[in-house]
Protein backbone atom coordinates (compact mmCIF):
# COMPACT_ATOMS: atom_id res chain seq x y z
CA UNK A 1 0.00 0.00 0.00
CA UNK A 2 1.02 3.26 -0.96
CA UNK A 3 0.29 6.46 0.75
CA UNK A 4 0.56 9.78 -1.06
CA UNK A 5 -1.31 12.61 1.19
CA UNK A 6 -2.67 13.21 4.53
CA UNK A 7 -6.08 12.98 4.70
CA UNK A 8 -6.79 14.45 7.61
CA UNK A 9 -6.32 14.21 11.75
CA UNK A 10 -7.28 11.47 13.50
CA UNK A 11 -10.46 12.20 15.90
CA UNK A 12 -12.33 10.01 18.29
CA UNK A 13 -15.17 10.49 15.63
CA UNK A 14 -12.72 9.43 12.32
CA UNK A 15 -11.54 6.17 14.56
CA UNK A 16 -15.13 4.85 15.87
CA UNK A 17 -15.81 1.52 14.92
CA UNK A 18 -12.52 1.08 13.07
CA UNK A 19 -9.15 -0.69 13.64
CA UNK A 20 -6.84 1.90 13.89
CA UNK A 21 -3.07 1.07 13.21
CA UNK A 22 -0.16 3.63 13.65
CA UNK A 23 2.98 4.15 12.09
CA UNK A 24 5.65 4.99 14.38
CA UNK A 25 8.13 7.97 13.21
CA UNK A 26 11.31 9.82 14.66
CA UNK A 27 10.89 13.34 14.77
CA UNK A 28 13.66 14.08 12.14
CA UNK A 29 12.27 11.06 9.72
CA UNK A 30 8.73 12.70 9.48
CA UNK A 31 10.56 15.32 7.45
CA UNK A 32 11.55 12.70 4.94
CA UNK A 33 9.13 12.31 1.52
CA UNK A 34 9.60 8.39 1.33
CA UNK A 35 9.41 5.84 3.93
CA UNK A 36 9.06 2.06 4.31
CA UNK A 37 7.33 1.17 7.42
CA UNK A 38 5.15 -1.16 8.62
CA UNK A 39 2.27 -0.48 10.86
CA UNK A 40 2.05 -1.46 14.77
CA UNK A 41 -0.67 -4.33 13.38
CA UNK A 42 1.43 -5.34 10.53
CA UNK A 43 0.71 -3.53 7.86
CA UNK A 44 3.65 -2.94 5.36
CA UNK A 45 2.86 0.56 3.59
CA UNK A 46 4.97 2.75 1.64
CA UNK A 47 5.04 6.38 2.40
CA UNK A 48 5.37 9.06 -0.66
CA UNK A 49 4.97 12.34 -0.26
CA UNK A 50 5.64 15.61 -1.76
CA UNK A 51 7.42 18.66 -1.26
CA UNK A 52 5.34 20.24 1.29
CA UNK A 53 6.58 17.38 3.91
CA UNK A 54 10.04 19.06 3.89
CA UNK A 55 8.72 22.31 5.52
CA UNK A 56 5.22 20.95 7.44
CA UNK A 57 6.75 17.43 8.30
CA UNK A 58 4.47 14.21 9.00
CA UNK A 59 2.72 15.11 11.96
CA UNK A 60 1.43 12.94 15.30
CA UNK A 61 -2.00 12.04 14.52
CA UNK A 62 -2.34 12.35 10.81
CA UNK A 63 -4.11 10.06 8.74
CA UNK A 64 -2.18 8.36 6.08
CA UNK A 65 -5.19 5.94 5.05
CA UNK A 66 -8.91 5.36 5.69
CA UNK A 67 -11.15 2.93 4.56
CA UNK A 68 -14.65 1.44 5.87
CA UNK A 69 -12.66 -0.73 8.58
CA UNK A 70 -9.18 1.06 9.34
CA UNK A 71 -7.19 3.93 9.72
CA UNK A 72 -3.72 4.24 9.31
CA UNK A 73 -2.18 7.44 11.51
CA UNK A 74 1.11 8.41 11.98
CA UNK A 75 2.63 8.34 15.32
CA UNK A 76 5.94 10.62 16.44
CA UNK A 77 7.54 8.90 18.63
CA UNK A 78 9.31 10.63 22.07
CA UNK A 79 12.98 12.28 21.65
CA UNK A 80 15.03 13.31 24.07
CA UNK A 81 14.60 17.08 24.07
CA UNK A 82 16.53 20.46 26.01
CA UNK A 83 14.20 22.46 27.54
CA UNK A 84 15.67 25.88 27.61
CA UNK A 85 14.25 28.32 30.33
CA UNK A 86 14.98 31.87 30.17
CA UNK A 87 14.87 33.64 33.66
CA UNK A 88 12.27 36.50 33.72
CA UNK A 89 14.90 38.97 34.85
CA UNK A 90 17.05 37.52 31.46
CA UNK A 91 14.14 38.03 28.77
CA UNK A 92 16.52 39.60 26.45
CA UNK A 93 18.59 35.96 26.58
CA UNK A 94 15.06 34.86 24.65
CA UNK A 95 17.30 35.84 21.36
CA UNK A 96 20.71 34.86 22.09
CA UNK A 97 18.63 31.32 22.82
CA UNK A 98 16.73 31.37 19.26
CA UNK A 99 19.55 32.86 17.38
CA UNK A 100 22.51 29.75 18.55
CA UNK A 101 19.85 27.53 17.97
CA UNK A 102 18.63 28.95 14.65
CA UNK A 103 22.73 28.91 14.21
CA UNK A 104 23.25 25.21 14.27
CA UNK A 105 19.85 25.04 12.29
CA UNK A 106 18.23 22.90 15.00
CA UNK A 107 14.55 22.30 15.38
CA UNK A 108 13.34 24.58 18.31
CA UNK A 109 9.26 24.95 19.53
CA UNK A 110 8.06 27.37 22.22
CA UNK A 111 7.42 25.23 25.44
CA UNK A 112 5.00 24.74 27.81
CA UNK A 113 5.34 28.45 29.58
CA UNK A 114 6.65 31.74 28.90
CA UNK A 115 10.49 32.33 28.36
CA UNK A 116 10.97 28.24 27.18
CA UNK A 117 11.87 26.99 24.40
CA UNK A 118 12.45 23.41 23.39
CA UNK A 119 15.24 21.70 21.11
CA UNK A 120 16.01 18.01 19.97
CA UNK A 121 18.84 17.16 22.74
CA UNK A 122 22.48 16.90 21.48
CA UNK A 123 25.79 17.31 23.61
CA UNK A 124 27.18 20.25 22.15
CA UNK A 125 24.34 21.84 21.96
CA UNK A 126 23.23 20.84 25.59
CA UNK A 127 26.95 22.50 26.55
CA UNK A 128 26.39 25.44 24.69
CA UNK A 129 23.08 26.48 26.11
CA UNK A 130 23.81 25.78 29.97
CA UNK A 131 26.75 28.06 29.33
CA UNK A 132 24.37 31.10 28.83
CA UNK A 133 23.84 33.63 31.90
CA UNK A 134 20.48 33.69 32.74
CA UNK A 135 19.32 30.67 31.18
CA UNK A 136 18.71 27.05 32.64
CA UNK A 137 18.67 23.21 30.62
CA UNK A 138 16.93 20.13 31.35
CA UNK A 139 17.09 17.31 29.35
CA UNK A 140 13.30 15.56 29.20
CA UNK A 141 11.67 13.36 26.97
CA UNK A 142 8.61 13.60 25.22
CA UNK A 143 7.20 14.04 22.11
CA UNK A 144 7.68 16.92 20.03
CA UNK A 145 4.58 19.27 19.22
CA UNK A 146 4.91 20.24 15.59
CA UNK A 147 2.01 23.26 16.07
CA UNK A 148 4.58 24.99 18.72
CA UNK A 149 7.64 25.13 15.90
CA UNK A 150 9.30 28.01 15.80
CA UNK A 151 11.62 27.28 12.86
CA UNK A 152 10.71 26.50 9.56
CA UNK A 153 13.89 24.69 8.55
CA UNK A 154 14.17 20.80 8.24
CA UNK A 155 16.24 18.39 10.05
CA UNK A 156 19.53 18.44 7.49
CA UNK A 157 19.50 21.30 5.96
CA UNK A 158 22.32 22.40 4.35
CA UNK A 159 24.13 25.44 2.58
CA UNK A 160 25.07 24.77 -1.47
Amino acid sequence: MICEKILGKLTPEKARGKQVEYVDLDWDDAFKKIHKKVTDAGTEIGIRMDDSVLTRGLQDGDILYEDGARVIAVRILPCQMILVTVAPDHAFMAAKVCYEIGNRHAQLFYGDKEGTFLTPYNEPMLLMLSKLHGVTTEVRTEKPDFSRRISSGAPGHHHH
